[in-house]
């Protein structure tokens, strides 16, 4: 699996108006029987009045990991399903979204969205934002461009600069209003040598924390051709 180099967040540790969905569910005092925080994968926000706090369980066959996040008056699970993979987290500058990145396997990574309601972090979009983006992906004349549809190697991250809101991009957005989202994955094509053959390099795509749709500005979609040529 070759290093992605489009600038974009990589998950580092070891191994956004979207309306709240439901009703928060009942949050346990504490982390379950053999969990236990592992310190030097928390995450805190820029000035220290959220922590993010991963518990790991070494007593399962596979090791599972839980994320809590941490407030003045809140502490939540983040999410009940336990993960294969410790997490990185970037925090929007109000402090009202959370993205957690996500290793699924070896070159593979996907994303989730926290909203912050009145009892703390909760899910704020059904289904994981990265399964979303590349939803989002499939209506665009782009997808239909692609070598072969993507099979192995699928990964989403965040592009650099969520924390000045894009400015190297040339932008002059809203702030805290959009996450830019990059898509990259594999799959065998006949005749490449070798035959794992990055299809989708990069493109790239917007979410508005507001409405909860995507889109693609122009300065993104310069790139995005670029994108699809099989590497």
């Amino acid at each position: 699996m070759r290093v992605r180099t489009f600038l974009i967040e990589l998950l580092v540790v070891c191994g956004l108006g979207t309306a709240t969905i439901g009703t928060a569910a009942a949050q346990p005092a504490g982390p379950p029987a053999g969990y236990n925080i592992y310190e030097e994968n928390t995450r805190k926000s820029p000035d220290g009045t959220v922590t993010v706090e991963q518990y790991l369980n070494k007593e399962t066959d596979d090791w599972k990991w839980l994320f809590f996040a941490r407030t003045k008056d809140t502490f939540t699970l983040l999410d009940p399903e336990p993960a294969d993979y410790g997490a990185d987290f970037r925090f929007t500058n109000d402090l009202k979204w959370i993205v957690r990145m996500q290793k699924e396997g070896s070159g593979e990574q996907t994303l989730y969205l926290y909203r912050l309601g009145p009892q703390g972090y909760v899910a704020a979009t059904k289904e994981p934002l990265a399964d979303l983006a590349w939803a989002f992906m499939k209506t665009r004349p782009d997808w239909r461009k692609i070598k072969k549809e993507p099979e192995y190697h699928i990964f989403a991250g965040l592009l650099k600069g969520l924390a000045d809101n894009y400015r190297n991009l040339g932008v002059r957005w809203p702030e805290n209003r959009y996450l830019v989202i990059g898509l990259s994955a594999d799959a065998d094509v006949k005749g490449r040598k070798p035959s794992q053959t990055g299809v989708v390099n990069g493109w790239q795509c917007r979410y508005d924390l507001q409405t909860g749709e995507f889109d693609v500005p122009a300065i993104l979609a310069r790139d995005n051709a670029k994108a699809l040529v099989p590497q």
